[in-house]
């Protein structure tokens, strides 16, 4: 991870893309399907009985075509299904297959090993402050006016 970034939410967004450097990377060297930034938000928003699109698309923070876009691939992958939905016959939910589950645990627990390596670089201490920090309840967003 480069440190040209400029302030804090340039740091984070770095951070962040390192983790997901090294997960996309491992995967794929462990002969997983690449997947891209936006499938992978799609599994960490999932509900374990199925989410719709449209709520996947409020999670990830997108328009919900491009959420529909990443669920659609993952079907394509066989990672995902559309299941009708036990609560409205207008909705359908989307849910991880068997193979989708295999996979999603498999990047746990590559983020698991990529965790432990990021103790070895810069500490024990370190990476307890941090997800200290990033856990802490931050509350609203403010609303400021720059000097």
């Amino acid at each position: 991870m480069s440190h040209r970034a400029a302030n804090l939410p340039q740091l984070l967004s770095e951070a962040r893309r390192w983790f997901e450097d090294a997960l996309f990377a491992s995967m794929e060297a462990a002969g997983e399907q690449p997947v891209t930034t936006a499938q992978a938000s799609v599994f960490a928003m999932l509900d374990a009985e199925g989410t719709t699109v449209s709520e996947l698309a409020r999670r990830m923070g997108v328009a919900r075509q491009t959420a529909h876009q990443a669920v659609h691939g993952l079907i394509g992958m066989g990672l995902l299904e559309q299941v009708p939905d036990p609560g409205s016959a207008r909705r359908r939910l989307i849910r991880m297959t068997a193979e989708g589950l295999r996979v999603h645990e498999r990047a746990q627990a590559t983020i698991g090993v990529v965790e432990s390596v990021l103790v070895e670089r810069i500490g024990p201490d370190a990476v307890r402050a941090l997800e200290g920090a990033l856990r802490f309840d931050w509350g609203a967003p403010p609303l400021v006016a720059a000097p």
